[in-house]
């Protein structure tokens, strides 16, 4: 069963991890995750700067290094990047050596092709053990959500993702797209709806 937001226990389980910014008056979190992708980046970054908006991606490595002029373009526009690690690892069912050592893959990835090291980290699928976010909480804030939008998910309707990211988006939420192949044709049918609909109740997106 797909879930659009996190039950507040399963926060508190994980208190190393950042679910939404309290503090944070009138603004949300846009995040999109394993991109980038033509087709599907390059669409949410035409969307988000045609609103003056910013978002935070969090880039899968070798996505990075597939569509390097991509990447860059996400950083010229003003967004923010983060590290999703370099082959979508689910940390569940990957040892945490080969998870650390995918994760540092990919911040190598972000050094080499874009000049530019991160700061955050969203482990693929939400999955990681606690001893891999412990090892990456050293050098990396995770950051997680309470906002899931649901456009990976072929049994979700547009209206659902539009009705569910609506009505749970709050001050402080950290909300979840993704700029990725299967979304690619998802996007145009919700995101411009999705974004007008922030400027109509006086939201303001921001960087984490």
């Amino acid at each position: 069963m797909f879930f659009h937001g996190v039950p507040s226990i399963v926060q508190r389980l994980y208190p190393n991890r950042t679910w939404r910014k309290e503090s944070s008056n009138g603004k949300v979190f846009l995040t999109f995750d394993d991109g980038p992708v033509p087709g599907a980046t390059d669409y949410a970054l035409s969307q988000l700067a045609k609103r003056g908006m910013k978002a935070t991606f969090f880039m899968v490595g070798e996505n990075v290094k597939n569509n390097p002029n991509l990447a860059r373009e996400v950083m010229a526009d003003g967004n923010q990047i983060g590290n999703h690690t370099a082959h979508h690892l689910n940390g569940w069912k990957t040892k945490t050596e080969r998870y650390f050592k995918d994760f540092q893959d990919c911040e190598l990835v972000f050094e080499n092709v874009l000049q530019r090291s991160s700061k955050l980290f969203r482990p693929p699928y939400g999955m990681m053990t606690g001893s891999q976010a412990e090892k990456i909480s050293e050098s990396h804030q995770i950051i997680m959500w309470d906002v899931l939008s649901g456009d990976y998910d072929p049994n979700v309707s547009i209206q659902e993702i539009l009705n569910n990211t609506r009505k749970r988006t709050k001050s402080g939420a950290i909300v979840v797209f993704h700029d990725q192949q299967k979304t690619s044709s998802i996007l145009p049918k919700f995101l411009p709806q999705y974004l007008d609909f922030l400027i109509d109740r006086g939201f303001e997106t921001d960087l984490l």
